[in-house]
């Protein structure tokens, strides 16, 4: 009997042991189990690709956080949450590989996501093997541990299974964050982008301007068993860096929220999605200094701690559990040139990080041309649409989404498959700015088009 054979029957076994122990002595309708472990690098390991110092030190430890959802005559579902910056292209493959067969389940219904916080690691195999071809292996990421912590997140997934317990309840809320997102490109009268406030910001005149296109909402969904709370998804939309690039390990404001949140309220995992904030930061709030990390953190902890007040519980009985999903080919930007892109990476009089950015862009190309395309998926709880979605995305991806559906609960999760950089709106490549830039972005401006009809179909 094959492993995967295994797999199905024990899944069987936790469905009816939860029937047998049920108030109702039925199958419940949802299940759950939560997971978390350490996924802090080891030191020396590069952070944040290359782009920050190696680590030195650990401020906070990281964390793997995740669920797994088995609703009644599906296959599981295992949703992921990382302090990483990243997780792209094979790195993203294999992390869903994994989960999925330790959850006994296909790969289609695991959702990776990266909180993105800056003084953490990333991860994509892919690069890594482009990496090797211009000596420049081991230069992204520590492989050794990314594999680790894969296999470690497996078998915490498989343990998981063993403490299945019956969702009778399923909640949302929200709260709303002030004074710590802005949108980080403000346009001059000429429609270019004149102001770039990034996570943090001492140009007045910039921090001046208004807060510009953001999601104020902080959105929660908890999972009761009967009274009790068994995990609290998050999902907030912003940069979440204070400061960072010293080398220092970090969750920063995100997890500082995150740990406060967990300390008020102890009893179920506390798992916390960034939303698409590929054009949203602090910058109009924060000037960079390490005294307000814990403010930016206390700040969103109230916002979580008003969407979690604001939970309105219904029973999961009669509710419409759905899984769907769309597979899409995003467009390649066209500055994506290989003789280009070979002449930045050999080049040794570029910085690293600048070659390194000529692999990674490198990566993405390839992997496209190879034929992979971009899982995008929604889990619909009754009323309630958790979207899982790629990369840097500008935040009116989320608004669309959620003007899609107006009397639901809409939640998205970005910064999924990591591989495409920054995904800005058609027209704002032609606006400027760093986001769209030929360093950042490896998409086309196509690409809206392309996102917004798999949204669109998945929210239907």
């Amino acid at each position: 009997m094959s492993g995967k054979d295994w797999k199905v029957i024990s899944i069987v076994v936790v469905m009816c042991c939860l029937a047998s122990a049920h108030s109702h002595a039925e199958t419940p309708k949802l299940a759950i189990a939560t997971f978390q472990l350490d996924v802090t690098p080891p030191m020396g390991s590069p952070l944040c690709d290359a782009l920050c110092k190696p680590a030195v030190a650990v401020d906070d430890p990281l964390s793997a956080r995740g669920l797994v959802l088995l609703p009644s005559g599906q296959k599981p579902i295992v949703l992921l949450s990382l302090d990483w910056v990243g997780v792209g292209n094979e790195g993203h493959l294999a992390f869903r590989q994994a989960l999925a067969e330790a959850a006994g389940t296909s790969i289609d219904r695991v959702a990776v996501h990266a909180i993105h916080q800056h003084d953490a690691p990333g991860c994509d195999f892919f690069a890594e093997e482009v990496a090797k071809e211009y000596g420049l292996a081991g230069e992204i990421f520590d492989v050794a541990f990314a594999r680790e912590a894969i296999a470690n997140t497996a078998a915490a997934v498989n343990d998981a299974l063993g403490r299945m317990q019956p969702v009778t309840h399923v909640g949302a809320g929200v709260g709303i964050v002030e004074k710590v997102a802005s949108n980080r490109r403000v346009l001059g009268p000429d429609g270019k982008v004149k102001w770039e406030r990034m996570s943090s910001c001492r140009d007045p005149e910039a921090r001046a301007q208004p807060e510009g296109i953001i999601d104020p909402k902080c959105r929660a969904v908890a999972f009761f068993n009967e009274e009790e709370p068994v995990a609290v998804l998050t999902y907030y939309a912003t940069h979440p860096q204070s400061y960072y690039g010293r080398g220092r390990v970090s969750y920063d404001f995100p997890g500082m929220a995150r740990a406060q949140r967990e300390e008020e309220l102890p009893a179920p995992l506390h798992i916390h999605f960034n939303g698409a904030g590929g054009n949203v930061a602090a910058g109009k709030y924060n000037d960079g200094s390490p005294e307000m990390r814990p403010i930016l953190a206390e700040r969103l902890a109230e916002g979580m701690r008003e969407a979690w007040e604001s939970i309105e519980k219904f029973p999961v009985d009669g509710a419409e559990i759905a899984w769907d999903t769309r597979d899409v080919s995003l467009p390649v930007g066209k500055h994506l040139d290989p003789p280009l892109l070979e002449e930045r990476i050999n080049n040794t009089d570029n910085t690293m990080a600048v070659r390194i950015n000529g692999v990674r862009h490198m990566a993405f190309l390839r992997w496209v041309d190879a034929g992979h395309k971009i899982t995008l998926s929604r889990l619909r709880i009754g009323d309630i649409d958790l979207l899982h979605l790629p990369g840097e995305l500008f935040v009116e991806y989320q608004l669309a989404a959620q003007k899609l559906r107006p009397d639901a609960h809409v939640c998205v999760a970005a910064y999924g498959d990591y591989g495409p950089g920054y995904i800005g709106l058609h027209d704002s490549y032609a606006q400027g700015g760093y986001e769209t830039s030929e360093r950042a972005s490896r998409v086309a401006p196509s690409v809206e088009s392309v996102l917004m009809q798999g949204i669109a179909e998945l929210l239907k």
